[in-house]
């Protein structure tokens, strides 16, 4: 081993028994250390030559890497030309400015030109020490120096620069960062940034001065920084971030703009580092000023043959209301649509706004005037790193040429939103070639779509649950949906594997197909395990924007096992293996908001099914639902859900127990699952037998909960009601068989939570409707999680 020494801060390192280890100082432009590394900082001052001179010869000294003509090159002096100062003085800036060297120095000996360089060293590897909050993978995307590039001063210090920011995004202020270097042969090194991480620097208080009208938890509710509190630790809102703040100043805006407050400004947001240095306190100074009223309301129209009266029951903004920037631009919304409606597709609304102080009111007129024509002439695509092009621009209801529609800009984000491929997605417009030309960008960021996965959870329904899945929901960055998965659980052991091309040869055309092997132990609510072995082919194409059509055909063996001889007559009957060949369609209107989320419209499917075409098995089965959903404030959702389905035997065949329908549990809230319907009471077990027929509906009204709004809990209330009845057999002399359709009904309340751990819903129900023999659950509850 070998001592070494380097320069920091203008002195000596510690010696240390390392070899071949320099350490770079924080203080990278000390003059020391640019001596020790040469010049990066200042350029050593040329030899004076006091008259020109010829050159006959360069002389280069000090090459390892670069070839002497590259070095010659740069010079601006060259063999029988004339040298001074001068052009001593630019051959060395020349020479610098490449970045290749860390010395250069110049001479002239004679009529020779002497040329001695250091070369800067070429980086082998960089590594990073000390990381597990950030990865090194999203480090490396941050880095400029990457190996076979030269290695310079300047470029460590921005880099160095560019991990602590990283850091600071996610809110470690406290974070160190120290290049080191380990030397190599032939002028190579590691370069090694080692990284004191430090703890997250959070939000210790949220503190509004100036505000009267509105508390400071109110106004808290409207930013996106949170104080930092335990339930907290999957999220980064509670750390400090000065662009998060920043943004804080404009939610603060709005929200006092749109309750009223014109004049509302944010004198400061002022972020102090608490004593312990481990949080900040973060201050809001805001002038909230007078509330004002809407005075008068009025549309003027400019475009010839339009009647702006006509337009006048869309207005959602009355004089005496208090004044509402949201309101004005719902509105503007509104009225855009309507007049699109009626084929002035480039018409354009602009909200005047006339304020008179002495009476705080607000006088608005919405003038309606012919716009330019504009079309997009362009649509862009960036930021998607795995996912082609034309997954994004298929799912886009605009194209080039098309004119241009806010409406449908605002469709095409919320159909890319709806992939769930993308955690952001942004359209923005700019200017085209031409005035009436416009650019759209399409930017989104990417999302892990892969998973490789084992799950654990556990079910009121089911019990205890494990699942190990792998799935790729955007397979090879095309949009194609493959899995493999097993889940088992107290009552199910399922194996599968499905794979979906949503765009079959390039077509708005869904094609894919299921294998699947199921067994399912039904002992606890009727005295028989199934086990269902197959395959589903699935195609689906639209009929229109909102009309969707999908064709199935699926395969399988159904096997009706461990029935022992106390089971229901019905059940062992039905003993045995049959072979099911169905063909399936389905018919689905959906003008939801959102599928992911939705707050308003409504959805309805029909479903068709039929038994024959091979196989042993015979029926026809019809089921129709729908479900419509109201926003009927911020946050409160009103959903109303109605079913209903029946099942026919064809020809001869009966109706099977694994064909019916069953009701409880998910679909019946305050039931068990199959805990109403036709039931054989004639032994202990009380099997429940299932129905060829059924109807149902729900009630729920979503609301938020005093809880922060960042911990993903809503609150539910609801009614549940529904019938299940009539199959097609006949009890004998002795058996006790209920089947009949009498309604049973329930309410209760629940909660969901969208948890670090996966989703996790409860519902307390009590059924105020129901018979005798019915088993019933007060508790309904399902928990999973992934890992």
């Amino acid at each position: 081993m070998s001592n070494y020494s380097v320069f920091k801060n203008g002195g000596l390192c510690a010696l240390r028994a390392v070899p071949a280890l320099v350490c770079l100082s924080a203080v990278l432009s000390s003059p020391a250390y640019a001596q020790k590394f040469g010049g990066m900082f200042s350029a050593p001052a040329p030899q004076a030559v006091s008259s020109e001179a010829v050159i006959q010869d360069i002389s280069i000294e000090g090459v390892q890497r670069l070839e002497v003509e590259t070095i010659s090159s740069y010079l601006t002096i060259a063999k029988g030309s004339g040298v001074n100062s001068e052009k001593l003085d630019a051959s060395l800036k020349a020479l610098y400015a490449t970045g290749l060297f860390s010395d250069v120095k110049l001479r002239v000996e004679g009529a020779t030109l002497i040329v001695s360089v250091v070369e800067n060293p070429v980086i082998n590897k960089v590594t990073f020490e000390g990381t597990s909050h950030i990865s090194t993978e999203d480090l490396e995307k941050e880095v400029q120096l990457k190996p076979r590039l030269v290695y310079t001063l300047p470029r460590v210090q921005k880099d160095v620069q560019r991990i602590l920011d990283v850091y600071r995004r996610s809110g470690r202020f406290g974070a160190l960062v120290e290049p080191k270097l380990v030397k190599l042969e032939q002028n190579r090194v590691n370069l090694i940034f080692e990284i004191t991480e430090g703890e997250s620097t959070g939000v210790r208080r949220i503190k509004f001065i100036g505000n009267v009208n509105y508390s400071d938890e109110e106004l808290g509710t409207e930013i996106n920084t949170r104080e930092s509190a335990w339930w907290r630790f999957m999220s980064s809102s509670d750390f400090y971030d000065p662009d998060r703040t920043n943004y804080d100043r404009e939610l603060l805006r709005r929200f006092y703009l749109n309750q009223g407050y014109i004049d509302f400004r944010v004198l400061s947001a002022v972020a102090e580092l608490t004593p312990d240095r481990k949080d900040f306190f973060l201050t809001f100074t805001v002038d909230e000023g007078p509330r004002y009223k809407f005075g008068k309301v009025n549309i003027k129209s400019d475009i010839k043959g339009l009647d702006a009266s006509t337009l006048q029951p869309l207005l959602t903004t009355k004089e005496g209301d208090w004044y509402s920037s949201g309101a004005t631009e719902k509105t503007v919304a509104l009225l855009t649509a309507a007049l699109g409606d009626r084929q002035y597709a480039f018409a354009e609304i602009t909200p005047d706004i006339d304020r008179h102080k002495e009476s705080l009111t607000v006088d608005l007129t919405y003038r309606v005037k012919q716009g330019q024509r504009v079309y997009i002439d362009r649509i862009d695509v960036g930021g998607n790193l795995r996912t082609v092009d034309k997954v994004i621009r298929r799912e886009m209801v605009v194209a080039d040429g098309d004119p241009f529609s806010t409406s449908k800009i605002k469709k095409s984000e919320q159909k890319l939103k709806d992939l769930g491929f993308f955690q952001e997605v942004a359209i923005s417009t700019n200017d085209g070639a031409q005035p009436d030309r416009a650019n759209l960008k399409v930017d989104v960021k990417e999302k892990s779509t892969g998973e490789i996965s084992f799950g654990a959870g556990f079910s009121s329904t089911d019990g205890p649950l494990g699942d190990f899945r792998v799935r790729e929901r955007n397979f090879m960055g095309r949009g194609q949906d493959a899995s493999l998965g097993a889940t088992i659980s107290g009552s199910t052991k399922q194996f599968d594997f499905s794979f979906t091309e949503p765009y079959f040869m390039d077509r708005d055309l869904a094609v894919g197909f299921d294998v699947f092997h199921t067994r399912t132990d039904n002992q606890s609510y009727s005295s028989y395990d199934q086990r269902n072995t197959g395959f589903t082919l699935r195609a689906g194409f639209p009929l229109s924007e909102v009309l969707r059509e999908r064709f199935t055909y699926t395969l399988q063996r159904t096997e009706i096992t461990d029935v022992p001889t106390t089971a229901s007559r019905f059940i062992r009957d039905q003993m045995g293996e049959t072979m099911s060949s169905v063909i399936g369609h389905e018919l689905a209107y959906d003008v939801r908001d959102s599928k992911l989320d939705p707050t308003k419209g409504f959805i309805t499917k029909l479903n068709t099914d039929v038994a024959g075409l091979g196989g042993d098995r015979k029926y026809f089965r019809l089921k129709l639902g729908g479900t419509q959903y109201f926003e009927l404030a911020d946050d409160y959702i009103l959903s109303i859900l109605g079913e209903g389905g029946y099942l026919w035997g064809l020809g001869d065949s009966k109706i099977r127990i694994s064909e019916r329908f069953f009701l409880g549990g998910d679909t019946l809230r305050g039931f068990q699952y199959a805990g109403m319907g036709p039931r054989d009471l004639t032994n202990e077990q009380n099997d429940a037998i299932g129905g060829n027929r059924f109807s149902r509906g729900s009630v729920e009204l979503t609301v938020p909960t005093f809880l922060p709004k960042e911990m993903g809990i809503k609150a539910h209330m609801f009614v549940d009601a529904g019938t299940l009845g009539k199959i097609d057999e006949t009890p004998k002399a002795g058996e006790i068989f209920m089947n009949e359709e009498n309604l049973r009904a329930s309410g209760g309340v629940g909660a969901t939570w969208q948890s670090p751990f996966g989703p996790l819903r409860l519902d307390v129900a009590r059924p105020f409707m129901k018979e005798s023999y019915d088993k019933t659950e007060f508790f309904h509850f399902s928990f999973g999680t992934r890992f």
